[in-house]
């Protein structure tokens, strides 16, 4: 229950702002508040003392428990006291000076409540741990920054070599029809390693003319498997029907060689199997071929592979583990060496205990990764490994994913943890988790970095940590765009994550609804009126087709702080109505409607969200229009209406003096009479880091305002979308935003045409380390900014 250490981290960092910037409440409240200050960080004390917290595991389960519901409670006193500063600055509300004297009673008693109940479990937490030195307790957290790093290469393939070239030599020069290749072993031992190798191969991709990967789990249906196969071969499906889409994969694959690559299969539905494989076979062809990967024989057997053409990989060889584990475990060292024989020594030890496995060798190689300059660090994971492993309870495998569980800083551990909700080989937009990870307050800015900043960093430390594996990142800087995570890692998140009450799950996996749970990846297999019942719900990502009557159940999640209806479609539903139920969650902080079908315009109930920090409204193409309320959320970060079909943004725009990424910006009139933003109010929001305007026939960019750029000099980036460039007043309106000095020789008389520099640009007028301009052609700007 280590985790509540991270909460109480980020309380006591929101009260203590609060206290020191004065905020109205903090004054109404300061001795309860600073009563709660001092006692969390005397919990937190407590809490550092690590080794007695494991020895005495069972006997604080209750009281951590416990905890971990009071700092929710108090977190929510603190929000809705933020919210009520919010109204009270702009006196938008004048019941709430009404009502003042009764929030005052009912705030203060919930207060006095709780810290009085903080204190009794401090008292019971003190019988068993003690408060360590300061000076021997520092923030674990500056650690993170420290070793985010891309040396480590998860997917490098050592010691698979001759597997690769038997694997393909079946698939190159066989003669039947359909050929059926199974590769057979224990979790961790590189079977999908191995299958990717073979499917990104040149000389495999030149044998056929479709290549179709699907991810199957052991929570997969033949519907989901073969929906994936037709999306992969055309960019839309439209049949729901099992023969219908059988009867399309024909069509699709008729004439053609193929090569399909199941992963991860537990069991299969041998009729369908039968029916598919029958499709396949009709398909005239040269030769197609199907590669199973899965971890059980009898599988294999039920899908009528012959034997002689299934692999079963062996553990590594010696010489071949300690290759793997060196170019991880040294990537930090001179020359990336092993340093002396003593770190031979321990690692071969270590090496022993990972029994050949290659999932086992890279996650302990990654945590020793950062103590390669410490021997008796070194020496103290030896110990824990083999502490671990000689109990029974856990494999090689699970002990080193244990392990470097273990060894993340607190704050890591919750961010890692929220992975457990998204279903079996999911690939994960890395924006959409760290969205979520700062809306729920899991990530915050630090220094000169912000919440969303730091968000990357944190996700490329686990992946360097071999926790979470990068399936696409950023051209230029690597930045991790999409992400997933390898089942066995999975099996251990949603085994701490049902320990620490995040979540339950079943025997396979899936994420299962209760009162309880706090994060919820809501499926088409639950019943959305069990969310009644959910009010301790703080995210809520809808993951599958958005069921009628579900937006009547949303209004009773009063804790939540994350909604996000990116992963699925809004069928059979009210836009108008679910907008309603959404601003009454006056706690809300991240919202994501991307791409929501039906919405025309942002309703003026918009100005109840005072807590909102992050609004995603990208592609939601039929918005034409903006209620001026939104200018009332001067909380906002990131404002996202990229891709919608507004006129203008409303004046006010300024308001928002807090927003860091602005994109969907319309260069609109300059007259003081429009009723749309101008340029000019640009100037006043110096916290952007991330500027995307449009700029086209309508706009007006005045002589005084060919300066506003330059006032933003915290903007790293810059995306300007001139598309309606067919004549030379888009050439002049750009010429006017001198200094950046864009040369009418620029873009006159291109069609398409993007300019991305880097660093200091356009002859250092600009401090901005991406600069697009777009004209004239269909490329959003991440995929700009991806090149």
């Amino acid at each position: 229950m280590i985790v509540a250490d991270a909460m109480i981290q980020q309380l006591t960092q929101q009260v203590f702002t609060a206290l020191q910037e004065q905020a109205r409440f903090a004054l109404d409240f300061q001795s309860q508040f600073e009563m709660m200050k001092t006692k969390l960080d005397l919990t937190k004390a407590l809490l550092a003392d690590t080794e007695n917290l494991k020895s005495k595991k069972k006997a604080v389960k209750t009281i951590l428990i416990n905890l971990r519901d009071l700092i929710y409670e108090a977190d929510n006193i603190l929000t809705d006291c933020l919210v009520r500063d919010e109204y009270q600055k702009d006196g938008s509300c004048t019941s709430f000076t009404l009502q003042k004297p009764i929030f005052l009673y009912q705030t203060g008693k919930k207060l006095k409540d709780i810290n009085a109940k903080m204190e009794t479990m401090e008292r019971s937490l003190a019988l068993y741990l003690k408060a360590p030195d300061e000076s021997n307790h520092g923030d674990n957290t500056n650690q993170v920054m420290k070793y985010a790093s891309q040396d480590c290469v998860p997917s490098e393939i050592i010691g698979l070599e001759k597997d690769l070239e038997k694997l393909k030599g079946w698939m190159l020069y066989a003669k039947d029809v359909l050929l059926r290749v199974g590769i057979v072993g224990m979790g961790g031992l590189g079977k999908t390693t191995i299958a990717q190798k073979i499917f990104n191969d040149i000389e495999v991709a030149g044998h056929y003319d479709k290549m179709i990967w699907v991810s199957v789990s052991q929570a997969s249906s033949d519907l989901r498997i073969m929906r994936s196969m037709l999306e992969q071969l055309e960019l839309h499906c439209s049949v729901s029907d099992e023969a219908q889409m059988l009867h399309k994969l024909n069509q699709l694959l008729r004439d053609k060689t193929c090569l399909i690559v199941l992963d991860d299969v537990w069991e299969i539905n041998q009729e369908w199997w039968n029916q598919l494989c029958s499709a396949l076979q009709n398909a005239v062809g040269k030769s197609n071929c199907i590669i199973i990967t899965t971890r059980k024989e009898d599988v294999l057997v039920s899908m009528d592979v012959d034997k002689s053409q299934v692999h079963q990989p062996k553990t590594l060889k010696e010489d071949d583990s300690w290759l793997l584990f060196s170019k991880s475990a040294f990537s930090r060292c001179k020359d990336r060496k092993c340093p002396d024989a003593q770190f031979e020594r321990v690692g071969k030890e270590i090496l022993e205990k990972c029994g050949g496995l290659p999932l086992a060798i890279k996650a302990i190689a990654a945590l020793l990764a950062s103590r390669s300059h410490s021997i008796v660090q070194w020496i103290e994971v030896n110990d824990n490994f083999h502490e671990l492993t000689s109990g029974g309870n856990f494999s090689s495998v699970m002990a080193s994913l244990q392990l470097s569980y273990d060894e993340l800083p607190s704050l890591l551990k919750q961010c890692l943890l929220c992975f457990s909700i998204y279903p079996e080989d999911s690939e994960i937009q890395a924006e959409q988790l760290i969205n979520w990870w700062v809306g729920e307050g899991l990530v915050q800015g630090k220094g000169w970095k912000t919440a969303k900043e730091v968000g990357f960093d944190y996700l490329s430390e686990l992946v360097t940590r071999c926790l979470v594996e990068a399936v696409h990142r950023r051209g230029y800087d690597g930045r991790v765009y999409c992400c997933k995570m390898h089942d066995m890692v999975r099996e251990l998140t949603t085994k701490i994550a049902e320990e620490e009450s995040f979540g339950e799950f079943d025997v396979k996996g899936k994420q299962e609804m209760t009162a309880n749970s706090r994060w919820l990846g809501f499926t088409s297999e639950m019943n959305p009126k069990s969310l009644r019942k959910s009010s301790k719900l703080r995210a809520l990502l809808i993951m599958s087709t958005y069921k009628a009557g579900f937006d009547r159940n949303i209004g009773s999640l009063s804790s939540l702080r994350v909604l996000d209806f990116s992963l699925t479609k809004l069928e059979n539903i009210s836009v108008e109505e679910l907008m309603d139920w959404i601003c009454s969650l006056k706690r809300l902080a991240y919202l994501n409607l991307n791409g929501v079908v039906g919405l025309k315009e942002l309703p003026p109930s918009i100005r109840k969200l005072r807590n909102l920090q992050l609004l995603i409204l990208g592609g939601c193409n039929d918005l034409v229009k903006l209620h001026p309320a939104i200018t009332n959320l001067t909380k906002l970060i990131v404002l996202d209406l990229g891709s919608c079909r507004l006129q203008h943004l409303p004046r006010g725009i300024e308001r928002l003096s807090y927003l860091q990424e602005l994109s969907g910006f319309k260069v609109g009139a300059s007259s003081r009479s429009s009723p749309s933003c101008r340029f000019s109010d640009l100037q006043q929001l110096v916290h952007l880091r991330v500027l995307r305007m449009s700029v086209g026939k309508e706009s007006e960019i005045a002589e005084n305002d060919r300066y506003v750029l330059l006032n933003l000099n915290k903007l790293k980036v810059l995306a300007i979308d001139a598309e309606d460039c067919e004549d030379n007043s888009i050439s002049k309106k750009l010429d006017s935003l001198s200094p950046l000095q864009l040369s009418r020789s620029c873009i006159s008389g291109v069609i398409a045409k993007i300019l991305c520099l880097r660093g200091s640009i356009l002859k250092g007028s600009l401090a901005c380390n991406t600069f697009v301009l777009k004209m004239g052609i269909s490329l959003t700007s991440k995929q700009a900014l991806n090149m």
